[in-house]
């Protein structure tokens, strides 16, 4: 398969989103803040464009009135003529200097129309009041130590090429740098992972859904996923002369199975657990994160995704946290949890909260899992909405996302927490046990 690096916007394929100008223009110093705040690589140009917005928005209302006069003016002049056909010669160069203004005024209200929609597009989401501006704020720990000791000896690169549980060797030759085979009992931890993450997730209340890996670049990019998006890094892997590109996560198939949907929100959430193989074409740009599992292009990954009522994603996003908090704890991961700064929440998130865990071989935190507020950007994009049992009136509902099990990742802290050097054995967390067999350790 052929594959290459995406230079500009993805050619989108669904209806326009849907831009409330008007809320927007109200809101434009909290725009301004937020384009400020997430240091976005294209900050210096939205600004720019956000500026011109009231005025592009008011020339836009001038000439909506200028065609409604053009247009009252033609009817005047049509009922003269069925009342008085000896103004007919007046009358018709009269209509045609009428057609001709109105051609003129429609073709300019289609240029700003298209100009304000752009900007619109263009825009990240606003900031919740609670993220901090360039710092992740610490949260709470979990499973906390005394202290952290950088440990070379655990680094799971090395154990787990010695234990014959990875082979990096042979995946380099066939696929390139930063792939990677799991083998015997790494593969079993692996499918471990996915059934311990997935059965919480249905005793939680989210519905099971093995969803495509490959979809239509405009749905990447209703997402979010732009080439500007997350310090100009290049994340997705777009497939030539197709139109598709594939998923960097569940995220955007999950978000994408609602697309020009009125979704029953009548219990406040609906709430899909997706599994699927991840692409990331970024991985491996970042020195030493290119050794062993902690920066791969391809992974399997266990995705929380959520569509909420307006005034319930607050509370789920705290659901989701909790969720992800749980199964660090139950995993015996020390970890912190890490109210994320507006300068790493990319263009969609409104809040965002991490999950770091302490890798001792790597001597650093390393994320594991995160969760986001999406609020109503995605939505728009994807003509997603709700019905509101009171008014009836449609709007558009909020969406979230949070990882369950990044998996690479999450073996690369098992194996560096729980590996003994004394006894070159990698203790089994005990919920996994059922999953592997019996084994309680490797």
């Amino acid at each position: 398969m052929k594959v290459r690096y995406l230079t500009t916007s993805a050619v989108r394929l669904l209806k326009k989103a849907q831009f409330d100008v008007k809320s927007v223009v109200r809101q434009l110093p909290l725009y301004a803040e937020s384009i400020k705040l997430r240091q976005l690589a294209s900050s210096d140009d939205l600004l720019q464009q956000l500026n011109q917005l009231p005025l592009q928005e008011q020339n836009a209302k001038t000439l909506d009135t200028q065609i409604a006069k053009i247009q009252t003016q033609r009817k005047i002049i049509e009922r003269e003529i069925k009342t008085d056909r000896s103004k007919l010669p007046q009358s018709q160069r009269e209509l045609a200097e009428l057609k001709a203004s109105f051609q003129e005024a429609t073709a300019q209200l289609k240029t700003i129309q298209d100009q304000v929609y752009e900007i619109c597009l263009s825009l990240p989401n606003l900031v919740s009041q609670d993220v901090p501006p360039t710092e992740p704020q610490e949260v709470r720990w979990i499973n906390a130590l005394p202290k952290y000791e950088a440990d070379p000896s655990r680094d799971h690169h090395d154990i787990m090429v010695k234990k014959k549980l990875v082979n990096f060797k042979a995946a380099a030759t066939l696929s390139g740098n930063s792939w990677y085979y799991l083998l015997g009992d790494g593969a079993l931890l692996e499918q471990a992972l996915v059934s311990y993450a997935t059965r919480r997730a249905r005793e939680h209340g989210f519905s099971m859904c093995n969803p495509p890996s490959i979809v239509k670049n405009g749905i990447i990019d209703a997402c979010g996923f732009r080439p500007r998006d997350m310090n100009n890094e290049q994340q997705i892997y777009h497939i030539d002369n197709t139109g598709l590109g594939l998923t960097a996560t569940a995220e955007i198939s999950l978000a994408g199975m609602e697309i020009d949907s009125v979704l029953d929100l009548s219990k406040g959430t609906k709430k899909m657990c997706g599994v699927s193989r991840s692409y990331r074409a970024e991985a491996g740009a970042r020195g030493r994160d290119t050794r062993g599992l902690y920066r791969v292009h391809e992974f399997t990954k266990v995705e929380l995704f959520c569509w909420a009522l307006p005034e319930y994603s607050g509370r789920v996003l705290q659901e989701l946290l909790d969720f992800q908090i749980k199964l660090t704890s139950e995993l015996g991961i020390t970890a912190k949890v890490l109210n994320m700064p507006a300068n790493d929440l990319g263009a969609p998130a409104y809040r965002k909260f991490d999950i770091e865990a302490w890798m001792p071989g790597r001597g650093s935190f390393g994320e594991i899992t995160s969760t986001s507020n999406c609020t109503d950007f995605q939505s728009r994009r994807m003509g997603t909405k709700f019905k509101d049992t009171v008014t009836e009136k449609s709007s558009f509902v909020h969406t979230l996302n949070g990882t369950a099990v990044a998996v690479p990742r999450v073996i690369l802290a098992i194996v560096e927490n729980f590996y003994d050097p004394s006894t070159n054995l990698i203790k089994i967390p005990e919920p996994l046990v059922p999953y592997m067999d019996g084994k309680r350790y490797i």
